[in-house]
């Protein structure tokens, strides 16, 4: 008999747990966020309801998408891609369409790079003229398990304060322009913020929001994918009144650049400072990437929220989100922490 290590008993139990999991149990979620953070939840997401929504941020300015966007002028499709493909299910339908809306071209001329997906969304939204019932259709041929929804009606650029930008004046702040740019400043992001500085919310993200049972907010680049959310007014309103139970869910390891030495606390602080009214109610964490479990206790608790361990990266240590693990996290979270009624 092979033996396996602990991580790997996990993984087998989480996915027994999964595979018994009632139909028709299920709640309403809204996932927020951009980039492979947000896929990660989604992939795990899919997995124990069949009522979810995505919310992505807009901001990319960045490879095909921020061409696309300087092009056409029009909202930045790669986050929006990504969380598509991750809402794909795991037949043979389902990935044969995510590796085709994931494909990049190469060639020595303009289609280099672009995304085959990008030029599908934007080709619907000019035939469309309507962002949502464009997104609907995609999903709707690629057998979605869920919805996605941009965050904001208009596209947006991140502007972070850094200090130390210049290695040489250590304690000067500066403005850095661009998601693509913040998610790699060298020194320290103080603050981000977006413009134009009061964006309109899409009304049925905000709805969603409202409607929810359970809002996941990360994992994610923290200031550059996490965080723009809660820089949409109407959008943070809604986190902030909604019914809905909220989850925290943070990443295994700092990011380079944006987020380069924080610690799991250092991340509730920085989102406690650009959402100070905004309670969460279970922060979700990697039991091997929390070093100081009570500081953490702490910075939760000062958001409101309980703090839940568990084993949520994949056994093989590469630092991502093992799907099944993360879906059995959530899944145990969203069983132990009540509801605002029954599943629907």
């Amino acid at each position: 008999m092979t033996s396996r290590n602990p991580r790997q008993r996990r993984l087998s139990r989480a996915t027994a747990a999964l595979s018994g999991r009632k139909r028709g149990a299920q709640p309403k979620v809204v996932a927020l966020g951009g980039g492979m953070g947000l896929s990660a939840s989604l992939t795990a997401l899919r997995r124990i309801t069949g009522d979810l929504t995505a919310v992505v941020t807009v901001a990319d300015d960045g490879g095909s998408s921020g061409r696309l966007r300087e092009e056409l002028g029009v909202l930045p499709p790669g986050d929006l891609r990504k969380a598509l493909a991750a809402l794909c299910g795991d037949d043979e339908w389902g990935q044969t369409w995510a590796r085709v809306i994931q494909h990049r071209f190469e060639s020595k001329g303009d289609l280099h790079e672009h995304a085959v997906g990008n030029l599908l969304i934007v080709a619907l939204w000019e035939q469309l003229g309507d962002h949502v019932q464009a997104l609907d259709l995609v999903g709707k041929l690629l057998g979605a398990h869920g919805r996605v929804l941009p965050m904001s009606a208009v596209p947006l650029e991140l502007q972070a304060l850094v200090r130390g930008h210049d290695p040489r004046r250590p304690d000067e702040t500066v403005t850095v322009r661009g998601q693509a740019t913040v998610a790699l400043t060298p020194g320290e992001v103080q603050s981000v913020h977006v413009v134009p500085a009061d964006p309109p919310a899409v009304p049925e993200a905000v709805a969603a929001v409202l409607d929810a049972d359970w809002v996941v907010l990360g994992p994610g680049s923290w200031f550059s994918s996490v965080i723009p959310h809660l820089l949409v007014p109407e959008l943070l309103d809604a986190l902030v009144t909604t019914k809905a139970r909220k989850v925290l869910s943070l990443n295994l390891a700092p990011q380079p650049g944006e987020t380069e030495g924080f610690s799991p606390q250092r991340h509730l602080e920085v989102l406690g400072r650009h959402a100070p009214k905004l309670a969460m109610d279970v922060v979700l964490a990697d039991e091997a990437a929390v070093p100081d479990r009570e500081s953490l206790a702490d910075a939760a608790q000062r958001l409101g929220a309980a703090v839940e361990l568990a084993p949520v990266a994949s056994p093989d240590g590469v630092p991502i989100h093992d799907p099944e693990l993360l879906a059995a996290a959530y899944d145990r979270i969203f069983r132990m922490h009540g509801r605002i009624g029954p599943w629907r």
